[in-house]
């Protein structure tokens, strides 16, 4: 089966295709021809501004509005990617023209389109989505400003600079002097782009249904034409013949100045189109985009569209999204838009010579200012790679696109080695021992900062040096290893345990690894069996057996040489931090939601999490487990956690407990009558519970449940003695699985409040006033116990 862009299967699959001529496909095809219309509305304007902007005779965004509609709709591996003259290009465009002249540059992009056709038989259309997408919006941003910049002073009256900084430097002189018609023309044009979209519906009546730039530019034109302004207006060729202005050869000294140019196109061109492509198949549920055939299609437009004297053609976000938004579901759209544009243009070409330059550049000026988008800054802002953007848009609109965008790629490149080599060395001292872990990539960018703490380190110290490496170069390992003879020279010793990887060990008796090892296995370890791709020759394991097998083999493959040295340790005796009381519900994984590990917890799980009050007969082992871990472990801390959708809380709801059990379950009902007392606690037996939807009453249930537990704890004396002298802090916590979050109980309030980030305060309860409480809840004959 096809993959999709990203490499995963989409979502939903794709929809089988109608039969000709059914109800389905006839709904398709009107959907579709109706989207067409509002792309072809949108398209004509755009694609003259694009011509405008670019220094292109005008008929030349026409003719590739055209070429992209129907060549790269029908060759093109998108269902509704609208291709057309990108304003990516435009300064591209107008650099090669100035360079060269108009009919050269049409060679340029017969070639680049070429260029395009080989990359995309060759299949390497996903080595352009390497270049970081920071560096892409930050360039299209920049051509956006320089656009913005330059027609501006088209729509003031006057003529553009040559830079954008002479732009800038110009404006003020071009508002206090330029108060022509066309200044009107533009202002109309603009003020319509920026609030038509914002208008409310008047009941069936959507204004935003009717594309802005049609009613701009069409309202703009009939108040010129009506009012008579005396304003520059389109100028089309008289006829086909005239409209032809195909390529030429160079000069015999341009060939690599074309060369560059044709590299500069095809490189844009692509990594615009397929971005965009991208970008639009989050829009729809039909076939993904196929990166390749794409690429293959917008080479064969571009090519065309040079042949034709037509302007560059790249597949455009703008355009992309009105097909979407209308209802365009397969490429007919596309290529019926690039007929509209055709016949339009050929039967009423007299229309469109009305359309005033100033309402073209004006448009201009709101599509330049809309490209610099504050919502891709801000989802590059979280992903810490705004600067990336911020120096390319810069670097775009001062010293151009090229340099820009070489700039920006640089500073993406050190972005990016600078996280790969990020490198974290900590010290602590316990047990007479100093630690130092070291995590990340250590190489001889990290040796000075490693270097650092390491002399920071007393002589003659005994030292565990941890490495979480992933990678360690000569430098790194010629630097810890010079440390460490020179560490036990002085009387010290260095016991060095490798994580991740054997880097050191390899080094210093063989060859290490020649760059970064990831840990063997699946990434996603943490997932049940049912959601990871086994081996095909584990998938016939379906047995419960065979899958434990699997999965003590993945352990054996990915984890067991790693945790040779940690349970080596541990081996000679346990020290846990916690005992941890939690439901067998098998959904609830208590190292997974505490991000513990071996030897942190003494687990004891059970039906509800219960805590049998000290003395009730039957079952003993949760008390033997209490007492062995208090006074045995002498562990520091006690966690009761129950967690919602507790299968043991909707049983003790239902009354199960109190129901004459059969031989099958009547252990469960034995059982669950130790959580009786958290029923009189959630305030069923007042009837608090009552009325309450059950989502909500099975989670208080659960909550109180886990406040009934800590206080049966205080029942047992060695667990009071040492809560009591401080020794010994009990904790609540509640685990919700929908939203994946852990809450914890603070006893000042009696609420449970989600972990909201690293550092916050474990709420414990304290002896005194809340362990009397307590214990005098915890006394046997406090309540009623209910027989099964």
């Amino acid at each position: 089966m096809r993959n999709d862009a990203q490499g995963v299967q989409p979502d939903a699959p794709p929809a089988t295709a109608a039969p000709p001529g059914s109800h389905k496909d006839r709904k398709g095809v009107a959907a579709d021809v109706g989207a067409s219309l509002v792309v072809f509305l949108v398209a004509v304007p755009l694609s003259l501004g694009i011509a405008v902007a670019s220094g292109a005779p005008l008929i030349a965004g026409i003719i590739a509005a055209v070429v992209g509609g129907i060549v790269a709709g029908l060759v093109g591996g998108s269902m509704v990617q609208v291709s057309g003259p990108a304003a990516g290009l435009t300064i591209i465009v107008a650099d090669l023209i100035a360079t060269y002249g108009w009919r050269v540059t049409c060679l340029i992009t017969l070639l680049a389109g070429l260029v395009q056709l080989v990359l995309g038989a060759v299949r390497i259309a996903r080595a352009a989505l390497a270049v970081s997408p920071a560096v892409v919006h930050g360039m299209l941003a920049g051509v956006g400003v320089t656009i913005a910049l330059a027609q501006l002073h088209v729509v003031l009256g006057g003529a553009p600079q040559s830079s954008a900084v002479a732009n800038i430097a110009d404006l003020p002189h071009q508002i206090a002097h330029n108060h022509s018609a066309a200044v009107a023309v533009g202002v109309i044009t603009i003020a319509i782009m920026f609030t038509w979209n914002k208008l409310p519906s008047f009941g069936r009546l959507r204004p935003a249904v009717v594309p802005a730039a049609l009613v701009a530019v069409g309202t703009a034109t009939a108040i010129a034409t009506v009012g008579g302004w005396r304003v520059e207006t389109v100028s089309l060729p008289d006829s086909l013949a005239d409209a032809w202005n195909g390529p030429v050869l160079p000069a015999a000294g341009q060939w690599h100045g074309i060369a560059v140019g044709v590299a500069t196109v095809a490189l844009v061109a692509s990594v615009e189109s397929l971005l965009a492509g991208i970008a639009v198949d989050r829009l729809h549920n039909g076939r993904r985009i196929m990166l390749n055939r794409e690429l293959f299609g917008q080479g064969a437009a571009n090519t065309v569209s040079g042949a034709l004297g037509g302007l560059p053609v790249a597949g455009v976000i703008v355009r992309s999204t009105a097909n979407v938004r209308a209802g365009a579901h397969t490429p007919r759209s596309t290529i019926l838009h690039g007929v509209w544009i055709l016949l339009f243009v050929a039967f009423f070409a007299h229309v469109v010579e009305l359309i005033p330059m100033a309402a073209l550049a004006a448009l201009l000026v709101f599509i330049g200012v809309q490209m610099v988008s504050i919502a891709h800054l801000r989802n590059l802002r979280r992903h810490h790679e705004a600067s990336v953007y911020l120096v390319t848009l810069f670097g775009v609109v001062l010293l151009g696109l090229m340099e820009g965008v070489f700039i920006g790629f640089a500073l993406a490149m050190i972005v990016s080695l600078r996280r790969l080599t990020k490198l974290t060395v900590t010290t602590e001292e316990r047990d007479n021992r100093v630690h130092v872990t070291v995590h990340g990539s250590l190489t001889f960018l990290g040796v000075p900062r490693l270097a650092h703490v390491l002399r920071t380190v007393p002589e003659g110290a005994q030292v565990d040096l941890d490495l979480h490496v992933d990678f360690m170069d000569h430098a790194a390992f010629e630097a810890i290893h010079a440390w460490r003879v020179d560490h036990e020279r002085t009387g010290g010793a260095v016991d060095i345990d490798e994580v991740h990887e054997r880097w050191y060990a390899r080094s210093s008796t063989s060859s290490a690894p020649a760059s970064k090892t990831a840990p063997g296995g699946l990434a996603r370890w943490w997932a049940p069996w049912g959601m990871r791709r086994v081996p095909e020759e584990t998938a016939r394991e379906v047995n419960p057996l065979g899958l434990l097998t699997a999965g003590a083999r993945e352990y054996h493959s990915s984890t067991a040489d790693r945790m040779r040295s940690l349970m080596g340790r541990l081996s000679h005796g346990q020290h846990p931090t916690a005992l941890f009381i939690t439901c067998a519900d098998s959904r609830v994984v208590p190292n997974l939601i505490t991000s513990s590990g071996p030897g942190d917890l003494f687990t004891v799980r059970n039906v509800g999490n219960l805590v049998p009050r000290r003395g009730t007969p039957g079952d003993v082992s949760v008390g033997a487990a209490v007492e062995y871990a208090v006074n045995v472990l002498r562990v520091p801390s006690i966690v009761v956690c129950g967690h919602s959708h507790c299968g043991a809380m909707k049983a003790l709801l239902e009354k199960a407990h109190q129901e004459p059990g059969d031989a099958q379950t009547s252990h469960m009902c034995r059982w669950l009558a130790n959580g009786h007392e958290s029923l009189v606690r959630a305030g069923e037996v007042s009837g608090a519970l009552a009325g309450l939807p059950a989502a909500e009453a099975l989670r208080r249930l659960a909550q109180a449940n886990v406040e009934e537990q800590l206080g049966n704890l205080m029942g047992y004396p060695v667990v009071r003695e040492r809560v009591e002298s401080g020794d010994l802090e009990l904790s609540g916590m509640y685990y919700d699985l929908e939203t994946a979050r852990v809450h914890l109980l603070d006893t000042a309030t009696g609420e449970f409040r989600p972990v909201q980030g690293v550092g916050d305060p474990v709420p414990h309860p304290r002896p005194g006033a809340d362990g009397d409480q307590l214990l005098e809840e915890s006394s046997p004959g406090a309540s009623s116990r209910s027989s099964c």
